[in-house]
């Protein structure tokens, strides 16, 4: 038996219609193509600039760099000295490529790959932070760098 007063739910009938007229306008208005671009332009910006932190001039790797890797950010398997290199061209490469919406899904998936490194072996207690990356990064895995990339004016998937 249904005992909600019939004006009360044309009410929230229009009120639903609504809603549903707005999200489609947001839709329209702030589509995949921006998005991705909000994405790979923000995700760029902290690990290029994390990677900045590391070098001076164009990519020369400071000592403090070093010895960083050595102490705090040492990981096992790879010896600090790589570690370091490794993770300061990273930072400055795979942001790059996201900025220019080229390869996007391999750099995203790069930059996922050192998000997880880095929370699982460097600060495992700032997962709040790496789980955000990480959702930036897996948008644009899963979708791609949009219109507005490198990636969609060369066709490449």
């Amino acid at each position: 038996m249904n005992t909600t007063h019939p004006v009360f739910e044309s009410r929230r009938e229009q009120i639903r219609h609504c809603w549903n007229a707005f999200a489609e306008r947001l839709q329209r208005l702030i589509g995949h193509s921006f998005l991705a671009l909000v994405c790979r332009f923000g995700i760029a910006s902290i690990f290029f600039l994390s990677g900045r932190t590391k070098v001076t001039g164009l990519l020369t790797l400071t000592d403090s760099t070093y010895a960083l890797f050595m102490t705090d950010y040492k990981l096992p398997l790879v010896p600090p000295v790589i570690a370091a290199h490794m993770a300061a061209y990273s930072e400055h490469l795979f942001p790059l490529l996201l900025v220019l919406g080229l390869g996007t899904r391999f750099a995203a998936l790069s930059l996922l790959g050192m998000t997880m490194v880095i929370e699982i072996f460097v600060y495992p207690d700032a997962w709040p932070t790496h789980l955000s990356w990480a959702g930036l990064l897996l948008y644009l895995i899963a979708r791609g760098g949009g219109a507005l990339s490198l990636d969609h004016r060369l066709r490449i998937k």
